[in-house]
Order: structure tokens, then sequence, then C-alpha cells
């Protein structure tokens, strides 16, 4: 597996580890790695087998992160610099495909001996079994020497580095039993004169290490298919690209094509990278990168993404982001990013098994001590082989893993769900933070609405001698704005086919509107504040203005030249799902609240066809940051929805931060969710999937708790005196390593939870 880092901030690395396979080793690692110096934090991954570190170049480096891992008794490389997100989940599933097939084979070759030395165990019992019991040694050796090995290295190398961790639960067990049956094998009078029948365990080590590494083939072909969904997106990527240069079409490497070429997709081939259509028309399938199952026509203009299916028409591209800059690589990496980091819950997981393996082994002392204590133990002269039995249950059912594989299954089962609904949770943390949300704050435009608002009314005062002079001077000054009420000032004049002119001291003034000079016209153009701020008197058309807001449309007023002249009414109907994503958020339990900078008017009509009861208008960025804090003063786990530049602010200060993918990248990078489709009811289908996740995150360290709070008595045996069981340490290695193919396999449900 290789690694990025993050070129950026240089603050940043994913540094690949091996070797851990236990919640004990992740929690090591990531102990260790806390206390390097110039270490910010650091997330250590079970799942993914790598540790996310956020650092102080100036303290440290990438290099002595390696180090201080290997030091801490595991396995590291250095950051592979040159590969993207495509790069590394390729890496990943080589590497995941690697493991399952040398635990396949491992498990074939033990399982078979192991059957051998139970046939043969049957009849090592006395003087005439010597030789079978030194076939069953040489057996049992070979299973530990070459499929057990690697037990025995990882635990020897947590001993010299002060730790222990599953291996060392494993490794002690089997040691015991195999040491025990050895010295029978060698000196078996030495037993009987003491009273002790010289048993053997051979069998059992066999078997013990053919179930755990059963279990272990398992585990790895369910953590395969924890991230289907993220190996289908890398899958998407299409390998080559018809480029044409010059007077020829060309397939090349999609790696070999540049910024600006001209790319052909003909119908039914993936389009090979981002770009914007310059001839041709068709419907292009982008489902897999926005969750939407409608393919969206593209004509010319319109931006494309790799990954997505032409599906009717031949277009031609000209390439605009490539490698790790198109959509689909950004989506692939931060899937791998939000895989990388924690739930806070894990926290409770990491605190437990730091002391887990110990206690363990503790416990497993004092059960072989307990046992030799027992009186009719010693009158039968089998105290020691009671004793070593249980002593080796215990050391062998309990196992951490499950509690290391709790909280990261789930969730990157949950990520990938997430991708198929086009949400993308960007960590753990906003993951968690999601399932206690209850009220969501929506933006108006582009949220709520379409965010494709028409100029509906034109009023013009004073001077101006048409309509359409006064629509070229606005639409001009508005060139240079990028708020959707611009957008459709300009619009209105372009369909009416007329000149626009270059604006000169373009000044955008935040949440209020703009000023610029057109052909020697200075104008101003936005809402009541700015005309104020002008000393602008807008009272010849308040009327107009306030009749316009209570049919849900906004007012923008424009001065020239320092008088009023007139005013727009924009319209921006609500998206035709928004009542539907309003339902579903207050069925979840939640407050529905519109946030926005319109006038209360227009905001108010707007909230009632949502049917949204509170709404919060009239506010700059910076008051809506004031009302998302108001909202958290009161208690609330607030959500805010938005998709502009202005709503960073509010997104980054909520607790949970919702930037609608369709909108600007400084509002998604503000946001904690991204939602690839503008569909406000992913919102509610983020929610839900969150509390699902979490439900299930805690079932997970519920059972892996539970299952260690009953196996360990049992297996150091509590049902002993009243039923005279004793769970044998071949049961108990089947338990344990069930115990984590039931976590993932509970994980796995996930994927099929049906969220509306």
């Amino acid at each position: 597996m290789t690694a990025t880092t993050e070129a950026a901030t240089g603050s940043r690395v994913v540094i690949p580890v091996s070797g851990m396979t236990c919640a004990a080793c992740q929690a090591r690692v990531q102990r260790t790695l806390k206390r390097t110096a110039g270490v910010a934090d650091a997330t250590v991954n079970l799942m993914l087998n790598n540790a996310t570190i956020a650092y102080d170049p100036a303290a440290t480096s990438p290099e002595q992160l390696v180090e201080a891992i290997r030091e801490s008794g595991y396995g590291a490389e250095l950051p592979a610099t040159s590969h993207g997100a495509f790069d590394e989940q390729e890496d990943a599933e080589h590497a995941h495909q690697e493991e399952v097939r040398v635990l396949t084979r491992k498990v074939a070759v033990s399982l078979s001996l192991a059957a051998v030395a139970m046939v043969l165990s049957m009849s090592s019992m006395g003087e005439a079994s010597t030789g079978v019991r030194w076939t069953l040694l040489a057996l049992t050796t070979f299973v530990m020497a070459w499929a057990g090995r690697h037990f025995y290295i990882r635990a020897w190398s947590a001993l010299r580095h002060g730790g222990s961790d599953m291996n060392t639960l494993i490794s002690v067990g089997t040691g015991a039993a195999y040491l025990f049956s050895l010295a029978a094998t060698v000196a078996p009078q030495a037993f009987r004169s003491h009273g002790v029948e010289p048993h053997v365990y051979y069998e059992a080590v066999d078997a013990i290490i053919a179930l755990i590494l059963l279990g272990n083939l398992f585990e790895a072909r369910a953590k395969q298919r924890t991230s289907e969904a993220l190996r289908a997106l890398a899958n998407l990527q299409p390998k080559t690209a018809r480029v044409v240069r010059g007077d020829q079409e060309l397939d090349v490497p999609v790696e070999q094509v540049r910024h600006g070429d001209v790319v052909l997709v003909r119908p039914g081939e993936r389009v090979p990278v981002d770009g914007e259509v310059v001839s041709g028309s068709s419907a292009v399938d982008e489902s897999m990168l926005t969750g939407e199952s409608m393919p969206v026509a593209k004509t010319a203009a319109d931006r494309v993404f790799g990954g997505t299916m032409n599906r009717t028409g031949a277009l031609r591209l000209s390439a605009t982001a490539l490698g790790a800059d198109s959509a689909l690589a950004r989506i692939v990496q931060l899937m791998r990013d939000a895989q990388g980091t924690r739930a806070p819950i894990q926290n409770l997981a990491d605190r437990v098994s730091s002391i887990f393996v110990p206690t363990v082994i503790g416990i497993s002392i004092v059960t072989f001590g307990l046992w030799t204590l027992l009186p009719q133990h010693a009158q039968s002269g089998t105290l020691v082989v009671h004793a070593l039995t249980a002593a080796v249950a215990v050391l062998i059912i309990a196992c951490p893993c499950a509690m290391g594989l709790a909280v990261p299954t789930a969730m990157m089962v949950a990520s990938g769900k997430g991708a198929e609904l086009g949400v993308l949770f960007k960590g753990g943390d906003a993951l968690q933070r999601a399932n206690d949300i209850d009220v969501v704050v929506l933006d108006k435009t582009g949220t709520v609405t379409e965010g494709r608002p028409t100029v509906t009314d034109t009023l013009t005062v004073g001077n101006m001698k048409s309509a359409d002079e006064f629509l070229t001077l606005v639409a001009s000054a508005e060139r240079g704005s990028e708020h959707p009420l611009a957008d459709a000032i300009v619009q209105a004049a372009k369909s009416r086919g007329l000149t626009l002119h270059e604006p000169e001291g373009f000044s955008a003034v935040a949440g209020q509107g703009l000023t610029a000079v057109v052909n020697g016209t200075a104008l101003a153009i936005g809402n009541p504040a700015l005309m104020a701020q002008y000393a602008i008197d807008v009272a010849p058309l308040v009327n107009d203005a306030d009749r316009l807001s209570a049919e849900g449309k906004t007012p923008v007023y424009v001065a020239a030249d320092g008088v009023l002249a007139g005013l727009f009414a924009v319209a921006d109907p609500i998206k035709a799902t928004t009542v539907e994503a309003v339902q579903a958020l207050r069925q979840l339990g939640i407050e529905v609240v519109l946030l926005t900078g319109d006038t209360p008017r227009t905001a108010q009509a707007i909230a009632r066809q949502a049917g949204i009861a509170r709404v919060i208008a009239g506010v700059l960025p910076e008051g809506k940051v004031e009302a998302i804090r108001g909202l958290q003063q009161e208690g609330r786990v607030v959500a805010m929805v938005g998709d502009g530049i202005n709503d960073a602010p509010a997104l980054a200060q909520a607790d949970v931060g919702f930037a609608i993918g369709t909108g600007t990248d400084v509002a998604i990078e503000a946001g904690d969710v991204t939602l690839m489709r503008g569909d406000p009811r992913s919102v509610a289908q983020a929610i839900t999937l969150s509390r699902r996740t979490m439900r299930t995150m805690k079932q997970n360290l519920f059972w892996a708790f539970v299952y260690n709070l009953i196996g360990i008595p049992i297996a150091a045996g509590a049902l002993y005196p009243a039923f005279g069981i004793q769970l044998s340490p071949v049961i108990a290695s089947g338990a344990m390593a069930m115990s984590s193919v039931s976590v993932v396999s509970n994980s796995l449900r996930l994927r099929r939870v049906k969220i509306a």
C-alpha cells in the first residue's frame, strides 16, 4: 500500500503500517505517534492499515515518523508522493488480494494437517503410540513455523518493544500447549511419576492456528466487501482517451491528456476527463458521482465529469481538470480520507484495548492457579492438565480484534453507502456528530430554491430612457459578480440580444450588492442597506418592492450617479423536492430553519411554500454565523446547509456543515459533509445514514465487549463447578475467530439499508 502527502499544507501525511492485527496494535502505534515530537494528531486505522498524521514539518519529518512506527514494533514505508487516489486504491486492492491469496493457502494446508493430527491423536495414548506422538510433534512444528509463523514473530516484536497484542495471546496460548505436549512426548515417565497422565495437545495447537487463520481469511474477504463502493468509483476512471491533435484522432493513456485538449466521447463511452462541452449534445449518466438516477442533458458550455457515462449523443470536450484535480479523483480521495479518520466513539475501544491484553494474561495466570487449588483435581492427579486447558482457553478466546474492527468497518461501509446516495462525509467525527443534529438551517438560494433565478419585473424612475438601456447598464455591471441574482440579470440581457459593456471599478459589497462604473455611469446595485450606505432615497419604489416581496420575489434596487434609477424583481422558485425534504427532516424530529440575506417578506413567502415555520432573514454573512451561534447557545446541535461563498463561515461555525456539491469550492471545503446532488432531501438521507451507522457501531462495540465478558469466564471454567463443562481451546479459537467476522458482517448490513 502507498501513501500520499498533502503538498498544499506540508503538515499531513498518510503512512502505510504493516503487522497490525487488533485494537491493541492500533492503540500502541497511535500512542507512539502522539508521543512523537512535532506530531499534532495521529489516527491509526486497523481496516486500512495506515496512520494519518498531522505534524509540524519544522519539528519532524515523514522519515522520522516512519522510524517511530518501526520502533513501536510494526512495519512502515515512506510515503510515495507520486501516487494519486486511483493509484492508492489500486495498490490497496492488490494488497487485499495478496492477503487473501496467502491466507487461503495457509488455511488449506493447516486445516488439512489439523485433521490428520486429530485422527492420529486418537491413537496417541500409551507406550505403543510413541511414534505417533513424534509424528504429531513434527506436523505441529511445521504448522507453527510456517502457517502460524507471523503470530510468533509479531508477538516477539511486541515484547521487545514492551507491548502486547492479539499475537501475544495466540503465541502464549499455543506455545504453552506445545511446550506441555513436547515435554510429555520427550519425558512421559516424569509426568506419570507425579500422578499426571502425559496427554498431548498437538491437535489442539494445529486446530487453533487453522481456525484463527480461517477467521482471518473470512475477515479479509469481508473487509474487501466494505470498500466495494470505493472500488467501483475508482474503476469508473477510463484508462484511455480519444483526443484531437492536429488532423488526427489519437487514443492515448488518460494520464497523457493535457489541459485544453479536445477529447471525443462517443455514445456508450465513459467520459475520460473533466471538461467543458465544446460541441455536441447528449444525456450523461452521473449517478455514480451524484446518486441522481436520471441522466443530465449536456450541451455546449456545460461541464462534464470524468467517469460519467455518455448515453445518447457524441460530445467534444475541452479538458479542464486532470488527474488528482478531477472530480472523480477528489471524491475517491475524500472517501479514502474519511475512512482513514476515526469516530470519537472509537476512543472507548482504544481505552479498553490499551490494558486488555495484559489483563487477559493476568486472568489466565490466575485461572491456572485457581484450577490447581481444586481438591478433586489434586486427588485425581490431573490438576495440571485441567489448569493448562483453562489457561490456554482464556488466552485464545480473548481477542481484541473485534474491538478494533467495530468502528472502522462500519465507517467504511457507511462511506460507501453514502457515495451511492451522493453523500460524502469528510470523516468519522462528522459522521458521528450528524447523529445528534436536532436543527437544520437551510440557506435559501441554491439550497431551498433552484438557485437559477429569473428576472420577472423591471421598474424604472427618473431619467432612464428605456427598459433595454436600464437592463444593459445593470447587466454590464453584474458581469463581474457570481451571485445568482446577478446571473439572472445578465441572462435576461442576453436573452434580449443586448450588447454588454466591460465594467470598471467593480466592487462586491458582502451581503448588500455591488458598485461599478459602466460607460461613465456610476452604479450601485443591491438591497436597501446598500442604498442607505450611499444615501439613496428609495421611497418612490418602496411600495412596489413590498408588493413584489410579498409575492416571493427579490427586489434589487439600482442607483445611477447617486440617484434612484429603478429596480428589478427576481424570482427563484423553490426546488421540486424542497417540501418533501422538509417533511423528511421533521419526521426525524428535526426543526428546520430558513436562513437568508433576503428581505423578511420574501423569505417568509419562500418559507410558506416550503413548509418551514422559522425564518431568519436579512442577515449578512457574519450575521449567518451569529444566527448559527445563537442556536448553539440554546443547546441545539446545529447543521447548516449552503452552497455559496457567503455560506462558508456559517458552514464552518455549525456543528455539521452540509455543502451542496453543485456550489462553490470554498463552501465545499468549509463543509463537513458534501452533498453531490443539489437535492435537499440528501440532508435527511445523510442524517438517517449517520443514525443507522452509529447504531451499528454501538452494536459492534456492545457485542465485542459482551463477547469477552461472557467468553473469558466460561473459558476460565465458570461453568465447571455447576455443570462440569470446561471449554476446549479449540472451541475457544473458533469463537475468537468468528467474533471478528460477526462484527464485520454486522457492519456490512449497512449496505442493504434502504434510505429514502
